[in-house]
């Protein structure tokens, strides 16, 4: 017998001696329970026996809060139970009757493949496969066919989970799992509780409900009680379940007519490697046809057989320096994890990896590019001076702080790469048009890309006025006016071709537009700098497309989001950073009010003083049409109400995204000239217009907003000379969302915001980035900023030894990045 079991015998022999008070060992059993458990596995390494190990350990575990004596003698019983089982050999599988086999497939399983096209069951885990799949990075790219026991039938279904390759089904990461580690006798169940329970069978029944659906019962029993597990429309349980076998259920403890029990709970044989119950359960992605015990037994079988051969991309070195787990290690413990602090080192280890081949990518891109041959566009100081002295307000000491920086990037030969990162009403604008006016000065045209019609047309209106009103050409020594020119979707063809002609001639200085500017057929005499607008809008391949335009030209981003440096890094890690953190003296801060949804009709009589004194109101909504998941009102309704009921005499117009573009942009223009007192939208209006006569800026159902989104709301009033209000409808349900309305109107500080609503909702709400350049993270969190800096930081460390790549000890990280590095490919 090994040492551990004849240990564990005396001290349970010792603590009968003396009446099960808890003191046979120093501490209490569960004092006891870590080092044995240790001592056991490392003796006993058989899977069943090491099943066994964890639930003794388990029991000793809760045993002091085992409350009667009864209960402490039943939970040593088990305990002896379970060790006199040590040694015993695992049971061979048993073959699966066809109506088990459809239950892993509930919604009807694939057509069996020709007698051809078979192929084998999958091998017990821990098993390698008949037939070894090579262990080259083409066996993790081959199709999920290739494994055992898939047909083409269960491809296909597995292919609508995007699961294609044998790597996308490592990959395939659990949404959450079930925390069945809670081992429980039986007579200490309660009810609620999701628990563990070992017993033997001694019952099982079948028996139809009113509704001909198969219902089996089965009565399972250990040392301290007994409890009813029902199923339904599992019929042929009663040939897997059978009296006398000691099996492991997880699950909710119900309760029905008084008497508790488990309905539909997961189970398995106790002498099985477990995967199902009594750990924490991974639960995963599933489609229709494919079933979650299915599915967790198929990832087992491939992390069993590839995650010793998957590789490790880090080199040891590296690993150890960082404290991260091995490659190996991860990949079992994300999938099949011991317990919640070795998942979370797996997590960590994989979403640094994930930061990593980002940041190099992003590092390799933004080196690559500056290395390109560029035109150095010389600033001269006294046209800085000049600029903001021909101003007709002064510039701030971050707008100046920016403008130097990004005039330092013009006079270098190569070409520029800078995000130009302020928030709303920081003066952004006259920023970038110094560049502009620099980059004419020196020769060279620049354009200004913006993600709407409307935007490019106020972009157009607002350039042409600064450079006309205070003739800036004069201010860099031209004899004549600055030429702008506006190409948006709206021109004929026959204006659409004579911008182009004169943008090819040079006949235009600036010019301003949306996507037009990327499209075929448009050419530039000499493009020296393009702005882009409102970078969340735009991909890297836009940026690139208007690159393409010239000969290399500078690259000024533009971003009215503030953005925390974690999620500057990552959606902007191939280009440096300027921030205009202050805003200009004089701005009047927009008085921010929380009020409750009775106090509504405070809210439409202060819009009704406001438009009387010739102001104009935006009401914002979050729906569209009622949802019965969400109760929120629906913009398209409330409209047709406060036209009717609320404001009959008031001019009201309606904005929402089922709208066409033509019809939105009517429809702010409208508003814009004002036409309309109070415009109706949905979120469509976060980014957009300026109207300097608007005053007020309603949100209904504010608690369902993150803080960067009611933050660029507000920032759509303020910005004429009137005193502006933001008025928050909603009654929050959390504390988180509180929390964000509690801060938005404390702060006008849009970093401030931007930090608290990275922290409070996750990157993937943060002002719907997830559709307009998130990168696509499986494992990482973008508010591990720890995680993040020292990715980045190995990133630059590794690109530094190693520009290309091409040591042997990086050859990992090379096939990672993939196509990432044609990109930028400078052969």
């Amino acid at each position: 017998m090994a040492n551990s079991l004849e240990k564990l015998l005396k001290i349970l022999n010792l603590e009968e001696e003396q009446q099960y008070a808890n003191k046979a060992v120093i501490g209490g059993l569960d004092r006891f329970a870590a080092h044995w458990e240790a001592e056991a596995l490392a003796e006993l390494p058989g899977a069943a026996d090491q099943t066994r190990v964890q639930a003794i350990a388990h029991l000793l575990r809760g045993y002091p809060a085992l409350e009667s004596t009864e209960a402490r003698r039943a939970s040593i019983a088990q305990m002896r139970k379970l060790a006199a089982d040590m040694g015993r050999p695992e049971a061979p599988p048993e073959p699966l009757v066809a109506e088990e086999r459809a239950a892993y497939l509930p919604e009807g399983r694939p057509e069996a493949p020709p007698e051809g096209e078979r192929k084998p069951a999958p091998q017990k885990p821990g098993r390698r496969p008949e037939r070894e799949v090579r262990r080259s990075q083409s066996g993790l790219d081959a199709p999920v066919t290739r494994l055992p026991g898939i047909s083409v039938g269960y491809a296909k279904r597995l292919q609508k989970l995007g699961v294609h390759t044998v790597r996308d089904l490592l990959y395939l990461f659990p949404r959450r799992y079930e925390d069945y580690t809670a081992l429980r006798p039986i007579g200490e169940l309660r009810y609620g509780e999701e628990v563990t329970v070992i017993g033997n069978i001694w019952d099982v029944q079948s028996r139809q409900s009113r509704s001909g659906m198969p219902v089996i019962t089965a009565i399972v029993a250990d040392a301290t009680g007994t409890i009813e597990a029902v199923w339904f429309n599992q019929p042929f349980l009663t040939r897997t379940l059978r009296p006398g076998r000691q099996i492991v259920l997880s699950g909710k403890v119900d309760q029905f007519l008084g008497r508790l029990r488990l309905v539909s709970p997961a189970w398995e044989p106790l002498d099985k490697e477990l995967i199902h119950t009594a750990r924490l359960v991974p639960v995963y992605p599933l489609t229709k046809g494919i079933s979650a015990k299915w599915l967790r037994r198929l990832i087992k079988t491939a992390i069993d057989f590839w995650a010793e051969r998957i590789g490790d991309p880090l080199p040891e070195e590296v690993r150890r320096s960082l404290g991260l787990m091995d490659m190996e290690q991860a990949l079992r413990q994300i999938h099949f994890p011991d317990n919640w602090a070795i998942l979370e080192e797996a997590r960590r280890r994989l979403a640094f990896d994930e930061f990593l081949i980002m940041q190099l990518r992003m590092l390799r891109l933004k080196r690559a590019w500056q290395t390109q041959p560029g035109r150095a566009l010389p600033v001269q100081p006294e046209w800085i001076e000049g600029f903001a002295a021909a101003l007709p307000f002064p510039l701030t000491g971050a707008q100046r702080r920016a403008l130097e920086e990004i005039c330092r990037d013009l006079s270098q030969a190569r070409p520029m790469s800078r995000l130009l990162q302020g928030d709303v009403g920081s003066g952004k604008t006259v920023v970038a048009a110094g560049a502009m006016l620099f980059a004419v000065a020196n020769g060279a045209q620049a354009a200004v890309m913006a993600p709407t019609e409307i935007l490019a047309e106020q972009h157009f209106r607002n350039l042409s006025r600064l450079f006309a009103e205070r003739e800036m050409h004069k201010v860099v020594g031209l004899d004549r006016p600055i030429r702008l020119s506006l190409l948006t979707g709206r021109l004929t063809e026959a204006e659409r071709e004579e911008r182009y002609r004169e943008l090819r001639e040079g006949l235009v200085d600036i010019v301003i537009g949306t996507h037009a500017l990327i499209q075929e057929g448009v050419a530039f005499h000499n493009l020296g700098l393009a702005v882009v607008d409102e970078q969340h809008r735009f991909g890297v391949a836009q940026r690139a497309s208007l690159r393409q335009k010239g000969y290399n030209p500078h690259v000024l981003v533009m971003s009215a989001t503030p953005i925390p440096r974690s999620l500057a890094l990552t959606l902007y890690g191939d280009l440096d950073i300027s921030v205009i953190d202050e805003m200009p003296a004089g701005r009047r801060e927009i008085k921010t009010y929380w009020l409750l949804p009775q106090e509504r009709e405070r809210a439409y009589s202060f819009i009704r003083r406001q438009v009387q004194e010739g102001r104009q109101a935006f009401i914002i909504y979050p729906l569209i049409e009622e949802s019965e998941a969400i109760q929120a009102p629906a913009a398209v309704e409330e409209f047709q109400r406060l036209r009717t009921e609320v404001f009959p005499d008031l001019r009201l117009g309606l904005l929402h995204g089922k709208m066409s573009s033509a019809e939105k942009e009517e429809t702010m223009l409208a508003f814009q000239r004002g036409e309309l007192d109070v415009l109706v939208s949905t979120p469509v209006v976060e980014v957009g217009i300026d109207v300097p006569n608007a005053t007020v800026m309603l949100i209904e159902g504010a608690e369902r907003f993150g803080l960067a989104q009611l933050h660029q709301f507000r920032g759509r009033v303020g910005r004429g000379e009137h005193q502006s209000y933001c008025l928050l409808i909603g009654e929050p349900a959390s504390q988180e969302a509180q929390e964000r309305l509690e801060a938005i109107t404390r702060t006008q500080d849009g970093f401030v915001l931007a930090e608290k609503d990275l922290q409070l909702r996750g990157p993937g709400d943060f002002f719907g980035l997830r559709q307009s350049g998130m990168p696509d993270l499986r494992v990482a969190r973008l508010g591990d900023l720890k995680t993040l800096e020292l990715a980045r930081q190995q990133a630059e460390r590794i690109l530094l030894q190693d520009q290309n790549l091409q040591r042997p000890e990086h050859a990992m990280l090379r096939e990672r990045l993939g196509d990432h590095l044609e990109e930028v490919d400078l052969s």
